[in-house]
């Protein structure tokens, strides 16, 4: 569609503000799903409707001019109003919503993705979904930059004003080892410290989450491994080669090496995350709270109740809120 010369759009608008927190045309692009050359047409249509450079584009990374710094801030709050208006629309007439974008952290994708989804696309029977898996800090940023609608994660930043948070389950770190390497009756944690830690990825928010909550401890551990994958860590744990940190939710989901391991509490200072249903406050009304009542027993029927028969000891470290 060709825009109208002179006419801001908010189409317009919404590249411009992509472009601004990018700093590249490119990544723009990759964010809304056109192209390059498209995205760049947009600007130079918004450039002529508003009467003034918006971005010094030959700059690496591109940067706004002051006008544009001017109509960022106004930008946004088109952007949230026609969000409301459209969020308004759908929940008066559900059938209205035509697309819903979620985030799920990578520890639901074989068990929890799969039953909430069913449950929506029953409710939301004419919407198109498109589901986003990752880690946590990765899901946050999209719904920060308004490209997911709601996410499921380990809980962030839940004192940003934007952000509606409704908490799902608690859940706390335990210790992974190789099967009867360690004895649960002597010094644990110096029994453990005779093995290299492998340790999650500090890449990701869980990781510096750890390794800061060692540090608390004043917990120097070796390590040799940084993985940021649930399996690999714990193929490796059950091979003899180290132990580990990790939540319940990562043994749920590498469950084939159940026999290979031991699981035990944390011997020092006990480590929680909160897992919670997060979007944009006011943006969809009641239907953040409708899926996170959804969520709660498929929660507890899929991953708290296997786990904690699995593993008794979790049963006041593992629980829904």
């Amino acid at each position: 569609m060709v825009d109208s010369p002179g006419r801001i759009t908010l189409w317009g608008i919404e590249v411009f503000m992509a472009a601004a927190d990018e700093r590249s045309i490119s990544a723009a692009a990759k964010r809304l799903g056109a192209s390059p050359s498209a995205v760049s047409q947009q600007l130079t249509n918004l450039e002529g409707a508003v009467g003034a450079t918006l971005l010094q584009r030959n700059a690496r990374p591109i940067r706004l001019t002051p006008a544009g710094e001017i109509l960022k801030r106004r930008a946004q709050v088109i952007l949230n109003e026609a969000a409301q208006a459209r969020a308004e629309l759908a929940m008066s007439d559900m059938s209205m919503l035509t697309r819903f974008r979620l985030g799920m952290i990578e520890d639901f994708e074989a068990d929890v993705t799969p039953q909430l989804l069913t449950h929506v696309a029953g409710e939301l029977k004419t919407s198109q979904f498109l589901l986003e898996t990752g880690a946590s800090h990765y899901l946050y940023d999209l719904l920060e930059s308004r490209t997911l609608d709601m996410i499921v994660a380990a809980e962030l930043n839940a004192g940003d004003d934007w952000a509606e948070v409704h908490p799902l389950m608690r859940e706390g770190f335990v210790v992974a080892a190789p099967k009867a390497r360690i004895k649960p009756d002597g010094d644990v944690l110096r029994q453990l410290k005779r093995l290299p830690l492998i340790q999650y990825t500090q890449r990701h928010y869980m990781g510096r989450l750890l390794s800061a909550h060692l540090a608390r401890q004043k917990l120097s551990l070796p390590h040799r491994f940084e993985l940021d994958s649930y399996h690999a860590i714990l193929a490796l744990v059950g091979q003899g080669t180290g132990w580990t940190i990790l939540p319940p939710l990562a043994l749920m989901r590498a469950r084939r090496f159940a026999a290979q391991i031991d699981v035990m509490p944390l011997p020092f200072e006990p480590l929680t995350r909160t897992i919670s249903l997060t979007a944009r406050k006011d943006i969809l009304q009641d239907l953040p709270a409708q899926l996170a009542s959804t969520l709660r027993p498929i929660l507890r029927d899929t991953i708290l109740a296997p786990a904690q028969e699995a593993y008794p000891f979790l049963a006041d470290q593992l629980d829904l809120l």
